[in-house]
């Protein structure tokens, strides 16, 4: 396995344009408690943290019960069915066509729950040969901590410093750092430049088939 070009992706704002279905239902859950909404743009200061920073977004100011309650509901409304407007961004599917190709070790970490990783793995992405696939789980600590990461590339046999780490926020460049891995950051996600290259971004790509360049290389 050494030797192989490896990839890590973030998930949300990478892969995926998750953005109106996540602020879709979590609207829906604050308009049932009579709590203010938010605009769908102002969501994507919100997530990048998985469940517990959204919540903590979206109700600055409100009591550990509601947030506990709008959590519990959140997760019910996001899990009755897989997203209508949720996809990949335009040039992923051509970018990891190319990356089979090229046989290299592909994995997903992501701070949304696992299951709900499982599940947009084993819809959107089920074609691909992701080996290792990881969402927020109770024991393991999110991102940026960059444990999880560290654990992919030993699963690989893998070196850190030579794994492609590539995300849209300052929670994915800073576990890249952490972890000691390439950060490429992505400018069609969630977040903007500045935010990237102030957390360490070794990269910053325009389209999917950017990243093609980098690892060539």
């Amino acid at each position: 396995m050494a030797g192989k070009k490896t990839i890590i992706f973030d998930l949300d704002g990478t892969l995926i344009d998750s953005l109106e279905d996540i602020a879709v239902c979590m609207n829906k859950v604050l308009e049932e408690l009579n709590i203010p909404t938010h605009k769908i743009e102002d969501y994507k200061y919100f997530v990048g943290g998985g469940i517990s920073v959204l919540v903590e977004n979206a109700l600055k100011g409100h009591s550990e019960d509601i947030k506990e309650e709008v959590t519990n509901r959140f997760k019910v409304i996001y899990d009755q069915k897989l997203h209508s407007k949720t996809k990949p961004y335009d040039g992923i599917y051509e970018l990891l066509d190319e990356l089979e190709k090229l046989n290299c070790n592909l994995a997903i970490l992501s701070n949304k729950p696992h299951e709900f990783t499982i599940q947009y793995k084993d819809t959107l992405f089920k074609n691909y040969s992701f080996k290792e696939i990881h969402g927020q789980k109770k024991e393991v600590p999110k991102k940026p901590n960059p444990i999880a990461a560290i654990n992919i590339a030993k699963s690989f046999d893998v070196p850190c410093e030579e794994i492609y780490f590539i995300g849209d926020t300052m929670v994915d460049m800073q576990t890249a750092k952490n972890a000691g891995m390439i950060a490429i950051g992505v400018l069609w996600g969630f977040r903007d430049e500045k935010e990237l290259k102030e957390n360490g971004a070794d990269f910053l790509v325009n389209h999917p088939l950017d990243i093609l360049d980098i690892i060539k290389k």
